[in-house]
């Protein structure tokens, strides 16, 4: 130990040097774990905690001269005590390619420990073939059963329908909202000018760069939702190990053979860079967890078929239901109370709660106003008291609107399958357009499809089933969660569909819990034409100054 820090170790010249390829530094207390084996730098993370030895030097007495000691290290702790939190210390990420939207939810339903990225529908037109045929998923089974052709002959009539009407839809928009119109940058002055004062041929070139990203992305926002549940898509995953072995164990036990054979590419792919973290997705100790799912799923849809039969089914749901939440003072007193607790000097929840049950309306409103006053845009999130309430609200929306607010990590969300039993949403431009009934005959001819294979096979028909047509599923979420959520998707840029919904989830916490819906301050409820105008000026002007 230094004399001058005598926390500090005092490494050798030798040991500097053993130590220079696995820590971003040898002689601060604070340092980065760069040694090149993700099981060794888990197993370093672990080790630290059941020792009282500083982490380099438990690497150089029990790792330097061990080249396995990673691998037995966790063998012993998974394996052995069945601790299964050092399992989130190995990281790994992995790109998956070519699945359809059906195995992407299935993967995306994981909500811990995993984050996604996935190819969008707006940036990216699908109206290319590839050897030959449109890019969607041929399930195994519909494949090798009589519906083949039925399946085929509806997808392919979708992708024709998108494909087709890419460029008239561009042509609609264009004369709908010409760019003379809108203002661009001018960068001699740097004013906003309208598209016919532009002067330059360089600014010129940039707004017209702008204009037809912007047309472009809201042409395909419109089409997409012609696409059918089958469409093939691309995601990036990084997470831990714990979380990647759960989600193997999850589509190890699908009854899709996508979703099946997904899990045994992926993991062999997991099992080359973290393998001590995913061992146990699919041995003895994974199979029984498959097993408990397999057995569970199997009971409760036996359960529901008995009870579900005497549940009326509602005709013209609506699209935003709010069913749970507080009582107004119920809310407000909890949420204030929670604001309060942190700084306590020993009193409980419970006699601060009755203490401001008791206080004047306007007082607990000052105390509620304070906590959310301060925030000057919406990434200055509200604290944690905002999570001290649920709210739960059905949604009947298209399965397009599903695949935006499924991304929302920190929410419960349960969904059925994908039918086509609900209706569809007919986007108003397709019938501006004058191809209403040729929408309308992809809807039917998915429709004819879908309630041919769903007799035999409810789960595989899905794939069939367009992203327009109407998805029952239910969210719970706090009062924190749901001020993330609604701000972000009701900013000018996003998709029209989910900005409508999350506008009206507004609305109805607005009308149960008015002084706590003031703190969520930057929700946009106004509509745009060009919803992503705005947001490419932007990306262009950072283009410009690089």
């Amino acid at each position: 130990m230094s004399q001058n820090d005598p926390f500090r170790d005092d490494f050798t010249d030798h040991e500097k040097q053993a130590l220079a390829d696995h820590f971003s530094n040898t002689d601060r207390p604070i340092f980065a774990i760069i040694t090149p084996k993700q099981v060794d730098r888990g197993a370093l993370m672990s080790r630290y905690s059941r020792t009282d030895k500083t982490m380099r030097r438990v690497f150089l007495d029990e790792f330097a001269n061990n080249p396995n000691r990673g691998e037995e290290f966790y063998n012993k702790v998974l394996l052995e005590y069945g601790d299964d939190s050092v399992a989130e210390l190995g990281d790994a990420q992995v790109g998956i390619e070519w699945i359809s939207n059906i195995a992407a939810k299935k993967i995306e339903d994981r909500r811990v420990g995993l984050s996604y990225l996935e190819k969008s529908s707006r940036y990216v037109a699908l109206d290319q073939k590839v050897q030959g045929r449109y890019k969607y998923h041929l399930e195994e089974r519909i494949m090798s059963s009589r519906y083949a052709d039925t399946y085929i002959q509806a997808c392919d009539h979708a992708f024709e329908l998108y494909s087709k009407t890419i460029n008239p839809m561009q042509k609609f928009l264009e004369e709908k909202e010409p760019i003379e119109q809108f203002s661009f940058l001018d960068s001699g002055s740097g004013q906003e000018k309208l598209f016919g004062n532009l002067k330059s041929q360089n600014d010129i070139e940039s707004a017209k760069r702008v204009y037809r990203s912007t047309i472009k992305a809201k042409a395909l926002d419109i089409l997409r939702s012609l696409l059918p549940a089958s469409t093939l898509t691309n995601i990036g995953i990084s997470g831990n190990g714990r979380a990647f072995e759960y989600l193997l164990s999850i589509l190890f036990c699908s009854n899709l053979s996508e979703t099946r054979r997904l899990a045994l590419k992926l993991s062999v792919e997991l099992n080359a860079i973290i393998p001590s973290f995913v061992r146990r997705a699919n041995d003895k100790y994974g199979q029984r967890l498959q097993q408990y799912l397999t057995d569970t799923s199997r009971a409760v849809k036996e359960v529901s078929r008995k009870h579900l039969a005497h549940v009326v089914i509602e005709e013209n749901p609506r699209i935003v239901k709010l069913l749970d939440f507080e009582e107004n003072t119920v809310a407000e007193t909890k949420v204030a109370s929670a604001i309060l607790y942190e700084h306590a000097y020993g009193q409980s929840l419970e006699n601060i709660r009755r203490y401001v049950k008791s206080l004047p309306v306007h007082e607990r409103a000052k105390i509620i106003t304070a906590y959310t006053e301060f925030r000057s845009n919406r990434r200055h999130r509200p604290g944690r008291a905002f999570e001290v309430i649920d709210y739960t609200f059905e949604l009947f929306t298209n399965f397009g609107i599903f695949r935006d607010l499924h991304r929302h990590r920190i929410l419960t969300i349960e969904r059925q399958l994908l039918s086509t039993k609900h209706g569809y949403d007919l986007p108003a431009q397709m019938v501006e357009l004058g191809l209403e009934s040729d929408f309308r005959d992809c809807m039917y001819a998915s429709k004819i499809a879908y309630e041919e294979i769903s007799k035999t096979m409810p789960e595989e028909a899905q794939y069939v089933v367009n992203f327009a047509y109407k998805y029952p599923y239910f969210i719970k979420l706090n009062l924190r969660e749901f001020c993330h959520m609604v701000e972000l998707r009701t900013v000018p840029q996003g998709h029209p569909d989910y900005r409508s919904v999350c506008q009206q989830m507004f609305r109805q916490i607005s009308d149960v819990h008015p002084l706590l819906a003031q703190g969520i301050r930057f929700v946009d409820m106004n509509t745009y034409e060009l919803e992503r105008l705005d947001s490419e000026k932007r990306v262009e002007r950072k283009r410009q100054e690089t």
